[in-house]
This record gives C-alpha cells, structure tokens and sequence, in this order.
C-alpha cells in the first residue's frame, strides 16, 4: 500500500473505489532527475499514486495526482507510472480513472517531462474506444495537460477549486479573471463540451460509480450491465406532456427511471446519455424543446432546430457507443436548422459530423420519434434514410418536408388565402401525415406514446445480434 496513505490523492481513490479494494502499483518510484535542486526533495510515489481497485464488484485502473509532491507536476517517472496503468488496463480490458490536480510539467526535467507528456497521450490514443477513459479533475489542469482529459470519454469538475484551460484567463488578451474566469468548472461546463457534469468531490466520486456500472468494461464486453426489475410492458403515462423535455421521456422509457446525462450543461437542446432496457445499457440521443423542473414547471425553453453544438455533442456520443458496441436510441423532435450568422460558419460541418456518426454506426439503431420531423433535419437525426434499422412514430406527429402552410404558401405564391389554406390541407394530408411516412416504409410502426417502453424494448432485443459487414476502409474522414 501507499507510504503516504494520509495524503489527499490517496484518500480520493480510496473514496472511490470499494473498501479496501486498492492495490497500489509503483509506490516505491521516485524522481530519478537531480538538477536544479531537486536531490534534496522527497518525492515519494514521484506526485502519482496509480493501482487498481473495484466499483461495485467492476475492475478499474486509476492514478491520482498528488498536489503535495512538486505540486503534482509531471516528470519523467510520473508519467511512465500513468503510462504504465494504461498498458495493465489495457491487457486487462478494464477502464482508466484520472484523478487530475496537477501544476503542469516539471521544469527542472524539461525533455524527460516533455517526452512524459508525448507518452501519456499515445497511450490514451491507443486506448481510445478500447477501453472507457474517465477523468476527475480536482485541481488544477492547464496548458498541455488539458489535452489529458479532452482526450478522455467522460470528464468531471470540482465546482469550486478544479481548473481547467489551455491558456490562463489572465493570459488572454482583452481578459481578467475578474472578468471572465474561462478556467472555471461552470465556463467549462457550458462552453467547451469537455466536461460531463461539475460537482462536489462527493458527487463526483458518486456519478463516476453510476457510470462505470452503466459502461461495459472494454469494447468486446457484454451490455447487458444489470438485472431489470422493472416490468418491460410497463405503461408510459403522461409522456405527451411534457415530450419537449427529452430528459423526462428517456426516463420513463428506461428500467427503474434511471437516466444518466452526459455534458448536461452543454447545448442543452440536444440531450445525450444512458438508460437501461431490460438491464441493457442503451446510449440515448435527442432533441429537446423545453426543460421542466421536478416540480413539472417549465423553466428553459429552446427552438426545434439543429445547432452546431448539438450536432458536434450528439456525434461525439453517437461514436463512443458505436465503438463499444452500445446500441443506440435517438428521440426525433426537429424542424429546421438553426439561423443565424454565428451558426453559419460552422453548422455544415457540424452537421456532417453527426449524419457520419449515424450512417457509420454499426450498433443497433432504433429512432422514436416524438414530435414533428420535417426536413433534411430530421434525415440527420438517425433516419431510416442513413441506416436506422427500425423507427417507430407517435400517432400526432408530422414527418415531412416542411410544415403544411410553409409548403403551400411556397407552391402557390400569389394564390388567394383560401387557396393556400386549402392546399395546406390537402399537403398535410398526403405529404405530412405519420401514416403517409409509414406507408411508403420510412416509418416502421405508429405506437401509442404510453407503449413506447414496451416497443423500444423488444426492438433492441429482437437486434441484440446484429451483425454489419462493412466495406474495407482504415477509416473514415469525417
């Protein structure tokens, strides 16, 4: 066990992880530069305390960064500790926890420290979408550090004293930290798409447990993560009125109600996350219009459009569950794109972004969708179009080119207003209608929005086998 079992970075991990579960690996390495003063220091663990543990019964690695020795700083040795949990966690198959709170790179070892960081990073590389990477960052995190938990799937802030930046916020020009604190947990949280949720350490420590039991353990494991106690047939009631907030559908849709959002904080009109169906973890993509509060006000409001953010949060989902064999569920809600200067200069390629994602995905893919679904926009959204495999639709909802008036108003520019309105009708009727979309095989089935957990269930389980051979390629562009 750790010569420094006192100190905080080892009592993070052992509040982590299950009792007395912690096996340290390399507690005796130490610094092995002695230039510019660094032989008299003590620097046990060299800053890093890294082993192995368990969560709930599930095998984990981790590292935990000790603020106390050099402040944290990365050298040599502390990154061949890291390094080295990413090669046993990889053999194992088992995810890597980051515990960060960390002053950057140690200056007296310069190219060892450089080398440290260069190697850190290949190995997360390597184990991207092979094993689930998890950060925590605690302290502090910046310059080429911060590339650490971008490179992570999953990443978590301390609200209070965790910072997070490429550059300081004093070090950009036109700002202060009075002004603007772009290293802050709830900046970060809001603006970057980099982090998952902010929190306590408590809380933290509590979302991490939630989701390494949501998450199969490598991308060769089984989804099927837990028992379902819940009744597969059971009877969604109320889900029509508050469909707008897609948090609320998922979690009527899923066993016990259980939902777990990521990048909560981050373009909030596109919700992603977890949910479980008869104990499958299922990764959950969709539009949403409203937020209600757990009082059912209604306390944010947003329109029914694409936006850049979105697409770029919703893409990056889709790709982490298609690497480890997650099967995905998408909630259609959508009318348009967003409209404005801003979103111009990066909507397309955003958009791109998340077609590629789902007509590239070979998981299981079903789509629901729960409100009106016109255009090219919600051709994006996981349609039959670009590779759903089933796609199921609420008996009120429009699923079209556009809204009826809009087409018609177009159509016959000039026409009297009983004209337009008359064709709006007949458009509505032949083109808009769910039952026009499902007759040409766009829709696979019409269900009652109380039935949607019985429906999505059987369809993951009907596709639980699904098998895509694809053509030969190193890999996409996109």
């Amino acid at each position: 066990m750790s010569n420094r079992k006192d100190c905080l970075a080892a009592q993070r991990i052992y509040n982590l992880l299950d009792e007395n579960s912690f096996m340290e690996l390399g507690s005796l390495v130490t610094a092995r530069s002695t230039d510019f003063n660094l032989s008299p220091e003590q620097t046990p663990s060299d800053g890093v305390i890294t082993g192995y543990g368990l969560i709930d019964g599930n095998l984990v690695y981790i590292y935990s960064q000790d603020a106390s020795v050099l402040n944290g700083t990365i050298g040599e040795m502390h990154a061949k500790k890291i390094a080295a949990v990413y090669d046993m966690a990889m053999k194992m198959g088992a995810p890597v926890i980051g515990l960060i709170d960390c002053a950057g790179l140690r200056l007296q070892e310069s190219v060892d420290a450089l080398d440290g960081f260069g190697q850190i990073y290949a190995k997360q590389a390597a184990a991207s979408g092979v094993i689930p990477q998890i950060a925590a960052i605690f302290g502090t995190c910046g310059g080429g550090l911060s590339v650490v938990p971008a490179l992570c799937d999953f990443v978590f802030m301390e609200k209070e004293n965790a910072k997070l930046f490429v550059n300081s916020p004093n070090a950009i020009e036109g700002n202060r930290v009075e002004k603007c604190d772009t290293s802050s947990a709830s900046f970060q949280s809001e603006e970057t798409g980099i982090i998952d949720g902010i929190g306590s350490e408590e809380e933290i420590d509590a979302k991490i447990r939630e989701l390494i039991c949501m998450l199969p353990g490598n991308n060769q494991s089984d989804v099927y993560t837990s028992v379902c106690n819940d009744d597969l047939n059971r009877a969604c009631l109320s889900m029509t009125e508050m469909k707008g907030d897609a948090r609320y559908v998922l979690s009527e849709i899923s066993d016990g109600h259980v939902f777990m959002e990521t990048k909560a904080d981050y373009a909030k009109n596109m919700v992603t996350g977890f949910i479980k169906l008869n104990g499958m973890t299922v990764g959950a993509v969709a539009n949403c219009t409203e937020i209600y509060d757990t009082e059912g006000k209604k306390t944010e409001e947003f329109e029914a459009v694409l936006t850049a953010k979105g697409c770029n949060k919703a893409a990056e989902f889709v790709e982490f569950c298609d690497a480890f064999e997650i099967p995905v569920l998408s909630l259609t809600n959508i009318t348009g794109f967003k409209a404005c200067k801003c979103a111009e200069k990066r909507l397309a390629k955003a958009m791109a972004r998340l077609t590629y994602a789902f007509a590239n995905a070979t998981v299981p893919k079903v789509n629901l969708i729960v409100g009106d679904a016109f255009g090219s926009a919600s051709v994006i959204m996981n349609s039959k179009s670009i590779g759903a495999d089933l796609v199921y639709a609420w008996p009120d909802v429009k699923v079209g080119m556009m809204d009826a008036k809009l087409a018609a108003g177009i159509m016959y520019e000039g026409e009297p207003a009983t004209v337009i309105e008359e064709k709006a009708k007949e458009y509505d009727a032949l083109q808009s209608n769910v039952l026009s979309a499902a007759g040409r095989g766009y829709v696979d089935l019409v269900v009652e929005p109380a039935d949607s957990r019985k429906y999505v269930v059987a369809a993951f389980e009907m596709l639980y086998t699904k098998r895509v051979d694809t053509t030969f390629k190193k890999h996409g562009t996109k």
